[in-house]
C-alpha cells in the first residue's frame, strides 16, 4: 500500500515500530524468521503499469536508531569493522530524512536519460516522462567536471504549503485528496499522463548517488556539495559532524524546527563521510554499514480494545489483533494492534475492554505499550488463547526446539494445506510480485478459484489456460469475468513458465527462505536439480553435504534444516515435481556467476588479518561474486592464512586446496 499504491494503512512510524519489533524478534527467536519478512527485503517490487528499469546499483534502505546512544553504537560497530583506534574521529554527515519518494536519475554524457523509483531496489519504475516536468530536476549538466554516467540518487517530495493547496484545489473539483505530502508526491509522481505531473507542485533534494564512471572527491560532504554546484538542490540543514555531542545538539536542533520546516522530515540521516570507508563497510542484505536513520520518537494516545481476533498465516501462525476503538495517533487513525502471540498478551495482560496506551513506535504499526489498569471494567477476563485452529479446527501447538528445548513463541496450525487460511495465503504468497508476480491473481481470485476447486497447488495455475481453451472453465459465466480480464490472465500465466531460480525458491514459502537467501542459495548452486541432490545428501546432519551446506555463510543450521526438512516431505516434493512439469527453472546465469576473479568461488578466512578485519575481508569477498564458508571442504576454493592459522589451514594442505596470505589476497581482489 505504502509503495506501490502511495495509500499506507498505517503511519511510518506504526511501520517503523513494527519493524523495530519485528527486528527484536527475529534476532531473539530466530527459528520465527519469516521468508516474506520485511528485514528481507527492501521497499516493493516495480508497479505493472510502468517499465521495469534494473538498478546498476542497488537502492537499498536504511537500518533505524531511535536514540543519540544506538547512534554511538551504530559509530562503535563500524570502529571494530574497520579495525579503527580510539583516537581515530569517524565523521559523519548529518542529513534530514525527507519524508517522500526515492527517486534515482541517470545522466549519460550530461543528459537525463532514465527516472527510476526505488522499487524493491534491485528494479524500479521507469517515470522519466513525469520527471522531467519536474523543474528542480535538471535536463542536461553543462559542467566539463560532470562525469560521463552519473546516476544522481535523492528525494521527490512536494511542500506543505503546495500540499496545502493541492488538496484544496482537488477538494474544490470535488476530486479526491491526498492524506499527507508523501502520499501526494508519490500519487503524483506515478501519473500515467505526465501533465497531470506537470500540474503538481513537486520538488527534489539530492542526498546520494548510484553508478559513477570517475568519483570527483573523497567524501560525502564534498560529492554533496559538488552536486550543489552542478544544478541540484541540496538540503540546507546538512552538516558535517565529528563527535557525538555535535550529533545530539544536530539532532535537537532539527527536532525543535521540525514543525517549521515546510517540508515534512522524520528523522535525520547519519552517513560516514570518507567514500574509501564506505567502499569497505559495503552493505548487509537490505542496507549499507555506513549509513544510518535516526527517527524522532514515538507518539502515544489511548484507546478501547474491543476485541482480540486470531488471524492465521500461511505458515500457519497464529497471531492476535487487538481491535482498537479507533484513535488518532500523530495524525493517523489507529484501529489495529498486533499482540505478537500468546506470551505477550499474558505479558501484558490485555483483556477485551481493556483501557490501553498504543504507541507509533518510530513509525511502525501500532503496539500497545500498556494497560491501564486502574480503568479497567469489572469482570474482564484473561484472554483464552485457543488450542485449535479458528480457520479448520485442527489442532494448534507450539512446538518445542529440539536444540534448546525452549517451547516456540508461536502457535501454529497443524492443518497444513488441508487448512483454507494456509493453502489460500501460500497460494497468494506463490504469485506475488517477488515470486512468480502473476498479474490478475490477487487475493479475491485466489480465493475464488480455491473455493471453485480450480486451484489446490501450484501447479494447477499453470494448467488453466489449457482448461479454458477446453471449455471445462467457463470463466466468462463467473462473476467479474470478461473476455478482455480473462484473456489478460492467461496471458500473464503462459509468460511466467520460465522462472529464475531464486524467484522460484522464494515462491514455494519455505521458512526462514526470503529473497536474500533464496538468491544465496541460487549463486551457490546454480540449478533446482544441482539444490535438490545436494538437500538430499543433507539428510543426515553428520553427513559432508550438510557440513558443506551449514558452511554457506548466510545460511546456517536454521535455514538448512528449514530446506532439508522441506523437500524430505513427500507432499512437498510432489507439489514441485508438478510444478516442475509445467514450468522451467532457469538456472543462474555463467555471467552472474563469473563477474570476476574469485566469483563463484568458496573462500574461507582463517588467523588473524593484519590490514583489514575479518567482517571487512569477507565483504569484499561477497561484493566481488564470492561465497564465504567457516569451515574448510572438498568444495572450498581457496583458503586465505593469516597468523595464528590453525586446523583450517592444516585441512587444507591435506586436500590439497590453495592458500593464500593476506598479500596475496589482496592482490587477487585488487585485479578482480
Amino acid at each position: 500500500y505504502y509503495y506501490l499504491e502511495d495509500a499506507p494503512r498505517i503511519s511510518d512510524a506504526e511501520y517503523d515500530a513494527l519493524r523495530a519489533r519485528n527486528d527484536a524478534i527475529e534476532a531473539r527467536f530466530p527459528d520465527l524468521v519469516r521468508a516474506d519478512s520485511p528485514s528481507r527485503r527492501v521497499g516493493a517490487p516495480p508497479a505493472s503499469g510502468f517499465a521495469k528499469v534494473v538498478h546498476a546499483e542497488p537502492m537499498l534502505s536504511l537500518a533505524n536508531a531511535f536514540s543519540v546512544a544506538e547512534v554511538g553504537d551504530f559509530l562503535e560497530r563500524i570502529r571494530r569493522f574497520l579495525g579503527l583506534g580510539e583516537d581515530e574521529p569517524v565523521v559523519v554527515v548529518g542529513e534530514p530524512k525527507i519524508d517522500g519518494l526515492s527517486i534515482s536519475l541517470r545522466y549519460e554524457g550530461g543528459r537525463l536519460v532514465v527516472a527510476a523509483t526505488r522499487g524493491d531496489g534491485y528494479e524500479g519504475e521507469d517515470v522519466t516522462a513525469n520527471v522531467r516536468t519536474i523543474a528542480e530536476v535538471p535536463e542536461a549538466i553543462a559542467a566539463a567536471d560532470f562525469p560521463t554516467v552519473f546516476e544522481v540518487r535523492g528525494e521527490i517530495y512536494m511542500r506543505r504549503s503546495d500540499f496545502t493547496a493541492l488538496n484544496a484545489r482537488l477538494e474544490a473539483e470535488g476530486a479526491k485528496t491526498f492524506a499527507n505530502p508523501r502520499n501526494a508526491a508519490a500519487g503524483s509522481l506515478r501519473q500515467k499522463d505526465p501533465e497531470v505531473t506537470r500540474a503538481r507542485p513537486l520538488a527534489l533534494f539530492a542526498w546520494g548517488w548510484g553508478e559513477v564512471s570517475a568519483m570527483p572527491e573523497r567524501t560525502h560532504w564534498q560529492m554533496l556539495q559538488r552536486l550543489k554546484a552542478w544544478g541540484f538542490p541540496v538540503n540546507p540543514r546538512i552538516e558535517r559532524i565529528t563527535e557525538m555531542a555535535g550529533i545530539a545538539r544536530y539532532y535537537e536542533a532539527l527536532e525543535a524546527d521540525r514543525a517549521l520546516l515546510d517540508y515534512d522530515v522524520d528523522g535525520i540521516v547519519w552517513k560516514v563521510d570518507r567514500l574509501d570507508w564506505q567502499a569497505r563497510l559495503g552493505a548487509v542484505s537490505r542496507a549499507p554499514r555506513w549509513a544510518i536513520a535516526q527517527k524522532f520518537p514515538a507518539e502515544k494516545a489511548t484507546t478501547i480494545v474491543r476485541d482480540i481476533e486470531i488471524q492465521v498465516g500461511r505458515t500457519g501462525a497464529l497471531t492476535p489483533v487487538a481491535k482498537l476503538a479507533p484513535v488518532t495517533v500523530g495524525g493517523v487513525v489507529v484501529q489495529n494492534a498486533s499482540l505478537h502471540n500468546e506470551d505477550e498478551i499474558k505479558r501484558k495482560d490485555v483483556r477485551i475492554g481493556d483501557t490501553v496506551v498504543v504507541q507509533r513506535a518510530g513509525d511502525v504499526i501500532p503496539q500497545i505499550v500498556e494497560v491501564v489498569l486502574e480503568r479497567r471494567p469489572k469482570g474482564a477476563r484473561p484472554f483464552a488463547f485457543p488450542t485449535r485452529c479458528p480457520v479448520c479446527g485442527s489442532l494448534a501447538v507450539r512446538e518445542v526446539n529440539p536444540k534448546t528445548g525452549r517451547e516456540d513463541a508461536v502457535r501454529r496450525c497443524t492443518g497444513g494445506l488441508i487448512c483454507p487460511a494456509q493453502i489460500i495465503e501460500r497460494l497468494r504468497h506463490f504469485v506475488s510480485r517477488s515470486a512468480f508476480d502473476i498479474e490478475g491473481l490477487g487475493e479475491k481470485q485466489i480465493a475464488a478459484f480455491w473455493r471453485d476447486g480450480l486451484v489446490r497447488r501450484p501447479g494447477d495455475i499453470f494448467r488453466l489456460p489449457a482448461r479454458q481453451r477446453a471449455g471445462e472453465l467457463k470463466l466468462e459465466e463467473k462473476e467479474g469475468w470478461g473476455a478482455k480480464s480473462i484473456a489478460n490472465l492467461m496471458a500473464a500465466i503462459e509468460a511466467r513458465r520460465r522462472i529464475p531460480l531464486d524467484r522460484f525458491l522464494y515462491a514455494l514459502g519455505i521458512r526462514h527462505v526470503g529473497e536474500t537467501t533464496a538468491r544465496l542459495l541460487a549463486k551457490s548452486f546454480g540449478t533446482i536439480e544441482n539444490l535438490i541432490a545436494a538437500l538430499e545428501a543433507a539428510r543426515d546432519p553428520d553427513s559432508e553435504a550438510y557440513r558443506e551446506l551449514i558452511a554457506i555463510d548466510g545460511i546456517g543450521p536454521v535455514v538448512a534444516d528449514a530446506l532439508v526438512t522441506f523437500f524430505e516431505e513427500p507432499h512437498n516434493r510432489e507439489v514441485v515435481e508438478d510444478l516442475l512439469s509445467e514450468v522451467t527453472v532457469e538456472p543462474v546465469r555463467e555471467e552472474e556467476r563469473a563477474a570476476s576473479a574469485i566469483a563463484g568461488k568458496t573462500i574461507v578466512f582463517t588467523g588473524t588479518l593484519e590490514h583489514m578485519t575479518r567482517s571487512e575481508a569477507k565483504a569484499q569477498a561477497e561484493r566481488l561474486g564470492a561465497k564465504v564458508a567457516g569451515s574448510v571442504s572438498k568444495r572450498t576454493d581457496l583458503v586465505v592464512a593469516g597468523p595464528g592459522a590453525g586446523s583450517k589451514l592444516k585441512k587444507a594442505r591435506e586436500l590439497g586446496i590453495e592458500v593464500l596470505d593476506e598479500a596475496a589476497w589482496r592482490v587477487l581482489i585488487e585485479s578482480a
